[in-house]
C-alpha cells in the first residue's frame, strides 16, 4: 500500500494513507542500509503489520531538516533575537538552491529594531529581491498564505526566530508550542520537538526543529559557486573560475564597484574555504 509519511516521532513514522494515518515501524533491511524514512517520503507500506517496506524515489531532500519531497521553502529570518545573520541566510539559501528547492525569505521581529537600525539592512534585503528572491514580512499573513497554496513547504531558520509562532498566526487553531530567547545565551530554546506535516486546507507546510549552527561539509564547491545566482551574470575569462584567487575575475570586481555587497562575497568564500579545509582532512 501506498502512503506518505507526514511525522516522525522518535522510531515511529506515521504513514498517511487517504484520510488514515497508520503508526510504522520501519523495516528490519531499511534499517540495515541505515535509510531512515524522512517526513514527506512516499512508501510502500503493510497496512496490517503497520511496517514500512520501501521508501520511493525522493524528488528532492534536506538533510537539516530532515524532509523530502518539498516545492518551497520559507527561511523564518528575524531581524534581533536571534539577529539578523546574513551568514546563515547565505548558507540556507545555497542549500536550497543545489537541492532545487524554491527560497522564501521571511523576515520577523521588525518591531524589535529602530528605524534607524532597520535603514542598515534595507539595502542587503532590496539586494535579494533583485537578485530574484521573493522577500516577505511575517506581518503579511494574506501574501503568506498566497505563496503557501498548492505547495509543500518548510519552515527553517535559526533557533528562537518564530517559526512556530508564524504558523500559529496563519492558523489559528494550530496552538503550537513557542518559547522566549534565553537572553543569557543568546539564542532560542528549541519548541518543536519533532518534524510534521501540517495540512489546512490546500496548504501543507513543515514545522521544523531549529538550529544555531548549519554544516557545509558535505557540498561541492562548484555547486555552492553555482547556487550564488547573481555569480553567472559576470562571464571572467575563465570559464571555471571560482572567484577567489583569479586575476581578472569580474565577480570581485562586481564587489569592489559595490554591484554585490561584500557580507555576500565573504560568506560565498567562506563556504568554498570550509569545504576545501574539510578536504584536506
Amino acid at each position: 500500500m501506498k502512503g506518505q509519511v507526514v511525522k516522525v516521532i522518535s522510531e515511529k513514522f506515521f504513514v498517511k494513507a487517504g484520510e488514515e494515518t497508520i503508526p510504522c515501524s520501519q523495516r528490519g533491511k531499511l534499517k540495515n542500509a541505515k535509510t531512515l524514512p524522512l517526513v514527506g517520503d512516499f512508501v510502500l507500506f503493510n497496512k496490517e503489520k503497520k511496517v514500512i517496506e520501501e521508501i520511493l524515489p525522493r524528488k528532492n531532500m534536506l538533510v537539516r531538516p530532515n524532509v523530502a519531497n518539498l516545492t518551497q521553502a520559507f527561511i523564518i529570518t528575524s531581524f534581533k533575537n536571534p539577529d539578523f545573520s546574513t551568514n546563515l541566510l547565505d548558507k540556507l539559501l545555497v542549500q536550497l538552491e543545489i537541492n532545487h528547492i524554491k527560497p522564501i525569505i521571511c523576515l520577523t521581529k521588525r518591531d524589535l529594531i529602530t528605524d534607524k537600525e532597520f535603514l542598515q539592512y534595507k539595502s542587503i534585503i532590496e539586494y535579494y529581491k533583485k537578485i530574484g528572491y521573493v522577500v516577505v514580512y511575517n506581518k503579511e499573513l494574506t501574501k503568506i498564505k498566497k505563496i503557501l497554496e498548492n505547495n509543500v513547504t518548510v519552515f527553517t531558520g535559526q533557533t528562537g526566530a518564530g517559526k512556530s509562532t508564524l504558523l500559529n498566526k496563519l492558523f489559528n487553531d494550530l496552538n503550537l508550542k513557542t518559547a522566549e530567547i534565553s537572553y543569557a545565551l543568546g539564542r532560542g530554546r528549541h519548541t518543536t520537538r519533532h518534524i510534521e506535516i501540517i495540512e489546512k486546507e490546500n496548504i501543507r507546510v513543515l514545522d521544523t526543529p531549529g538550529f544555531s549552527a548549519l554544516s557545509f561539509l558535505d557540498y561541492d564547491k562548484i555547486n555552492v559557486r553555482d547556487a550564488f545566482l547573481e555569480f553567472a551574470s559576470y562571464k571572467c575569462p575563465f570559464k571555471d573560475c571560482m572567484h577567489d584567487k583569479e586575476n581578472e575575475c569580474l565577480v570581485k570586481k562586481a564587489v569592489l564597484d559595490k554591484k554585490i555587497p561584500e557580507s555576500r562575497y565573504l560568506n560565498y568564500l567562506s563556504l568554498i574555504h570550509e569545504i576545501e579545509q574539510n578536504k584536506r582532512w
